[in-house]
């Protein structure tokens, strides 16, 4: 008797009411801003045009629109193949109301369970794997031992399959694990190969947890632990699989079926053999895109040897040193594929529970995928040396760009850019990821450029994390004097908004172009936050912006708005501050009818704020530690916050 291969996929050309347009957010977000008054009709029109093309077919989960213009918008909008056409229409109904949050911007996308939709004023239909591609991972962890071979097993024949199935869909089930492989329509096979590629080393990640997903603008995977398509729509998935991988399952399988007597066996070889095919054609397609030591993208996570980032790097010289922090000193690095990367190298004591609180920071950052965040490519522990590997930021960090001798480069778009990506950024942290991250040193060194001066968040994860009753009193210190709001500062009293008065601070910098706690500077002695109050009750708010900057590239309103913003970010009441989710919100939108600030904490004082630390180029920051205690003491004691 033939063994049998118990998984099946999904029929793309079936529909089924399943009464679920599944919109749960996963992610969305918005390129740079863009002075364009018709880009918002432009994107209209094309919006509506997406929705006739969905509705004027009975069964249509797929549309793309390009509309002419200055500029010209390209649009595309892909369900899962799981979806009824009207559970897809429903699901397009609610990406394109928060897309709209995009609409003076160059683009944006939009990622439910359900559908996934995004547009750009230049074609990208064919773009496969972009930087921002990443995860999404649940709660949870799997009840079954066995859970995670299952999963990769059915990952690796999904991703074989999918390419070679007609709209690039498939869903299966095996072992209890359900999951689901698509590419856009508009990628070509070959192209939707590599994406899935990446996409299940993304996906990879969220194992031992019981579901998790892959996002990509050019594919999705999804897998779980509980169904979430109809199970009845599905077929064999062998007939998309080669005759080699085929005859290959089937002499192995026997050999599984003698020696352990079982079909567990079969499946379990099936899914090795497959990923071991996966992972061999897409070395001998793409040798360049496997990871940074030469391995491949298929690794859960990378583990640097500690030798190869000793000679990346000239063991550790001065001459390719980047920076200095509180978490440690960070070094310009080569690998032997010739990829440039930042090398941190952590100031922490070698102790079994530093070395285990390592791996968990280690395990919990890798999973951290935003384009305005800076991204772990990796890690290496050896002995009492524990370094993080980061992509490298050329342009290094904005406090370059607004205080130092780059001071005038940055125009007001790319400073309103900065700001909004930086806001996104903190929002991924905060409200996104599966773990509710706080950074608690946001600040101009600690937010790095890129090729294209988008902004990078860097030195998250290293702090401790928020517990799930979202406040308590912090028993570590970690942050810069003159960026801390005051209730952690002094009492150690942690939250989210700790991270809101700091961006509130660090927006101030960027208009004015003056650090936050230097009295030196003229006009008037005193610190940054008191002297934009000052203004704003004077409503004389665009005399604190940075005389650098070009009055043509921006408008009064725009920059006294964005300057209330800030202001609200640093009021005193905690329950005042918006989140950082809201303040994107407020960013984005033309009106500043409801930003009506009330006077913020700031500082009386009568000395200097210290606590300053060295600034850095690439992925690191400037963290001083202290007790609450302490810094109350020690460094507060010629210093009065109050909310007058």
């Amino acid at each position: 008797m033939r063994p049998v291969v118990g998984f099946v996929v999904l029929l793309l050309w079936s529909r089924v009411t399943v009464g679920d347009p599944q919109t749960n957010l996963l992610r969305d977000g918005c390129s740079a801003y863009v002075s364009n008054t018709s880009l918002a009709s432009i994107l209209d029109d094309t919006l509506a045009d997406l929705r006739s093309s969905l509705s004027d077919s009975a069964s249509a989960l797929f549309a793309t629109e390009q509309r002419p213009g200055v500029p010209s918008i390209y649009a595309l909008f892909q369900c899962r193949g799981y979806l009824s056409a009207v559970d897809c229409l429903a699901c397009y109904s609610a990406a394109e109301g928060l897309i709209r949050n995009c609409s003076s911007t160059y683009g944006g996308t939009v990622f439910y369970d359900g559908c996934f939709l995004r547009f750009e004023t230049s074609p990208f239909f064919d773009q496969v794997t972009p930087p921002d591609n990443g995860n999404f991972c649940g709660g949870r962890n799997a009840s079954t031992g066995g859970f995670t071979t299952s999963v990769r097993s059915l990952a690796a024949d999904l991703i074989a399959a999918t390419p070679r199935i007609q709209n690039f869909f498939a869903a299966a089930e095996r072992e209890g694990v359900f999951a689901v492989a698509q590419c856009v329509e508009t990628v070509s096979e070959e192209g939707c190969e590599q994406c899935l590629a990446t996409a299940v080393n993304d996906v990879m990640l969220c194992l031992p947890r019981a579901d998790g997903r892959a996002l990509d603008v050019g594919c999705f995977m999804r897998y779980s632990d509980e169904s979430f398509f109809p199970a009845n729509r599905t077929v064999d998935l062998s007939p998309y699989l080669t005759n080699s991988e085929r005859a290959k399952s089937s002499n192995k399988g026997a050999l599984i079926v003698g020696v352990a007597g079982g079909v567990g066996g079969l499946l379990l070889l099936l899914g090795a053999v497959s990923l071991l095919w996966i992972r061999r054609s897409r070395d001998q397609r793409n040798p360049s895109e496997g990871d940074t030591l030469g391995g491949t993208k298929l690794q859960a996570s990378l583990n640097f040897r500690y030798r190869d980032l000793k000679n990346a790097t000239n063991n550790f010289s001065e001459k390719n040193k980047l920076g200095e922090g509180g978490f440690g000193d960070v070094y310009k690095g080569q690998l032997k594929n010739g990829r440039t990367v930042a090398v941190k190298r952590l100031a922490i004591a070698e102790t079994s529970r530093a070395r285990a609180d390592f791996q968990s920071e280690v395990k919990l950052i890798s999973n951290i995928h935003h384009r305005n965040l800076v991204r772990l490519l990796g890690y290496s522990s050896k002995r009492d040396d524990f370094l993080l590997v980061y992509e490298y930021m050329a342009n290094g960090s904005l406090d370059n760009f607004i205080f130092g001798d780059k001071r005038g480069f940055l125009n007001w778009r790319q400073r309103f850019s900065i700001i909004v990506g930086t806001a996104r950024g903190l929002a991924y942290m905060h409200q996104e990821f599966h773990v509710r991250i706080i950074h608690r040193d946001i600040k101009c060194s600690n937010i790095l450029l890129d090729n294209n001066f988008q902004p990078r968040v860097a030195d998250f994860g290293l702090a401790r994390l928020l517990p799930e009753d979202k406040s308590h009193l912090s028993t570590i210190f970690a942050g810069t004097f003159g960026y801390t709001a005051p209730e952690y500062a002094i009492h150690g009293q942690l939250s989210e908004k700790v991270d809101t008065y700091s961006y509130g601070v660090v927006v101030l910098e960027i208009i004015s172009g003056r650090k936050c706690n230097d009295i030196k500077l003229e006009p008037v002695t005193q610190y940054l936050l008191e002297w934009a109050w000052k203004l704003y009750e004077r409503d004389q708010l665009l005399e604190m912006v940075d005389e650098t900057l070009d009055p043509s590239d921006y408008t009064p309103e725009e920059v006294k708005r964005i300057i209330k913003i800030a202001l609200l970010c640093t009021q005193s009441t905690v329950a005042a501050r918006p989140t950082m989710s809201e303040i994107v919100v407020l960013l984005l939108n033309q009106t500043d009818d409801t930003l009506q600030p009330t006077r913020p904490t700031f500082i009386d004082a009568s000395s200097r704020v210290h606590g300053e630390a060295s600034s850095s180029s690439a992925g690191s920051s400037s963290t001083s530690h202290a007790t609450p205690n302490a810094a109350s003491h020690a460094t507060f004691s010629t210093l009065q916050f109050s909310a007058r």
